[in-house]
Order: structure tokens, then sequence, then C-alpha cells
């Protein structure tokens, strides 16, 4: 279960956040590796700590080599910007994808990189003939060349979408025959390894590139992790340097996130079984207010659809975060739970290493009073 002590208001709130699996603090057994971690230059390359985490990426992830890096909107950008080199090319990206949506236009502002937008479907993948009908020909001097396709795995804003191995390897399959490339936003990848019960290299053996986040659901504070070809990584490392990644003791946030592949990758299925049973909780009470499918949450991440139409999810949200004594009187304690709105009918939940079954208990016995009571 989520391995941090609940903190409690002085008034004995029971607050469980939900809003992302960003939120979570450095366990104590964390905070100690850093503490201890032997470090030094990693611009040099001298950090042993940093050293022994790519080595470790890279065979986790059956790549040649592996770049630590700040952030994953980095980690994204670096890996297109390497694949991208020139002017007037273009990359095939999903539009309900972090890099089109969340990232500001980076890969234009720093890369000069068009993005050719394909409609993601509700299971997070790109339609295979529309994905093929974007690629440009490369005998028309009128069009850019295409050059990489983008996915995501998870997919954060299909509901934490797995994609199907079979499905990676008929869009890698489809580049090789285009001479593409293909980079994974793998931010939450190893989620995705565990919901499908498989060795992570089993996915990324068809993607040239990918990208994952330490600080989602390993629960370390900071730091993303990139791999490829060697020759793949000695581009990235100058583009690192370019960008202002380049960090030198770094080897006390590498430490985080060996300690989280050690003891918190073990346990992410608990993340995936806690929002199976907020979803079953909702889909379990009698009202008329929510929905969602039980069966199509993948991981970790629940979207909601909020289907009344004199209620938003930011009522909701907000009525989540109160709790008026008649409330308080009937549930015997006080309840707050904290989510996000995500658009005009969606509501997002998200478990993580922070939050306990205890916490996960206490979410449903909150979310079906407010369900419930909208529905009155």
């Amino acid at each position: 279960m989520g391995s941090n002590t609940k903190v409690q208001k002085d008034q004995g709130d029971w607050i469980v956040d939900l809003r992302s699996d960003t939120l979570t603090k450095p366990t104590p057994g964390m905070r100690q590796a850093m503490a201890t971690a032997e470090v030094g230059d990693d611009v040099f390359g001298e950090d042993p700590t940093v050293n022994e985490l790519q080595k470790r990426c890279a065979d986790l992830f059956g790549k040649e080599a592996a770049l630590f890096v700040p952030t994953g909107t980095m980690g994204n950008l670096i890996s297109i910007l390497n694949h991208c080199q020139g002017r007037g090319v273009e990359a095939i990206i999903g539009d309900n994808s972090h890099i089109f949506r969340y990232e500001q236009g980076g890969i234009a502002q720093f890369a000069g990189v068009m993005s050719a937008i394909v409609h993601n479907q509700d299971d997070g993948t790109l339609n295979l003939k529309e994905l093929k009908s974007k690629i440009r020909p490369l005998d028309d001097p009128h069009q850019p060349h295409t050059r990489l396709i983008c996915l995501e795995n998870t997919q954060n804003c299909c509901g934490g979408k797995v994609l199907p191995v079979s499905y990676m390897r008929e869009v890698y399959n489809l580049a090789q025959e285009n001479n593409l490339l293909v980079h994974l936003d793998g931010a939450r990848i190893l989620n995705a390894a565990t919901a499908l019960n498989i060795p992570v290299s089993e996915i990324l053996q068809y993607a040239d590139s990918v990208n994952m986040c330490f600080s989602k659901g390993l629960a370390a504070p900071v730091g993303s992790i990139i791999a490829g070809t060697k020759a793949f990584i000695a581009g990235a490392l100058r583009l690192r340097k370019a960008l202002g990644g380049g960090m030198r003791q770094s080897g006390i946030l590498a430490a985080a996130a060996l300690y989280s592949l050690d003891h918190i990758m073990p346990r992410l299925g608990e993340d995936h079984v806690h929002a199976k049973m907020i979803a079953k909780g909702i889909m379990s009470v009698d009202q008329n207010v929510a929905t969602l499918d039980v069966e199509d949450v993948h991981t970790n991440i629940l979207m909601i659809t909020v289907v009344s139409e004199t209620v938003t999810p930011e009522m909701i949200v907000k009525r989540l975060a109160e709790v008026p004594a008649a409330e308080e009187s009937e549930l015997g304690c006080r309840i707050i739970i904290k989510g996000m709105p995500w658009g005009v009918k969606l509501l997002r939940l998200v478990t993580h290493n922070d939050i306990t079954t205890a916490d996960v208990e206490k979410s449903v016995q909150k979310i079906q009073f407010v369900l419930k009571e909208y529905s009155s």
C-alpha cells in the first residue's frame, strides 16, 4: 500500500489527494537513499549513481543507452529534436497526446518541427489508416518530410489506457516500411507493462526511443530518462546541454529513481487495483450524475464522465472538497477528496503511492455520498 503515513489536519479531516500521481512525497527509504548517494559531476560523466541509473534503465528497456534528464517535457523535446534534425520536417502526433496538449508546442518553438495531428481513439490508439494518410510523399517539393511518429503509452487523456503490444508492432512496422522513426512518450510505461504483466522491453522493442518519468507513478521527486541507440543518446547528451538540462551532482536525484525501481515499481499494480475499487464504487451506487466503464480502467487513471445536464465536473470537485455538517454526521468523519475537472464533461482521479486502501475506502464513501446528493 502507499508507504507514507497519512497526515491529518488538526480538525481531523481525512484528506485524499487524487489530482495526480505527481503529488507523491519521497518515502523515508527514498530520502535515505538520496542522503547517502555517491555523487560526482554528471556533466563530466562522473556521477556514479547517475551512470548506474542510466545503465540499469537501458538494460530494463532493452536499449543500448539511456540519459537522465530533469523532466519528461525536456525528454520528449530532446528526443524529437534528435530525430527531426534539419528544417522542413514533420512529426505525426495524437491530438490528445501530452506532447501536443501540454508541452507548450515546444517542438515547434525550439525544433521548428511541424505536427501532423491524428485523432486519438477512445482506447488511446491512432487509427492506422488515418496515420498512414499523414505520411508525406518524398517527391513533392511543396510538402514537408515526415520523419517521426509519436505515441503515448499509457495514454493519459484517454484514461490511462494501455496500448496493446500488437498495435505498437503494427505502428512500428508501418514506420519502418516508410523509413520513419517511432518515439514513445512512456511517462507511465511501467504502468503499462504492469497492467500487461510483461517485461517493459517487450513493449519498447517497437519504439526507437522512449521517455519515462520517475516523478509520476514511480513517486520520485524529480527526473525522467530517455533511451535508444548509443548514437541517439550521444546526440541527446548534446541537446540536453543546449537546453540547460546538464546537472552536476545529480546522483542525489538518480538515487531516488533507483530506489523507485526497486521499491515502487513492484507495487504499481496496487495503484491499478485502487483505481478499479473507486470505479466500482461509483458504478455500484444508485445515481444519475456520473458514469464510467469499470472494465475500461486499465491502470491508475480514472476519467469519469458527468452525464447530468445540471451538474458540472467543477461542481463535483468543489463539493468533494467540502464537508457539510449533515455529511459529517452521516459518514461519521470529515472526508476531503481532491480531484481535477478535465474538460467540459470529464473528471479525472489518479491513484498513486501515497494512497492507501483505507484512503480508497474513504474516497468511495465520499464520492458515493456526493453523487447521491446531486441525484436527489
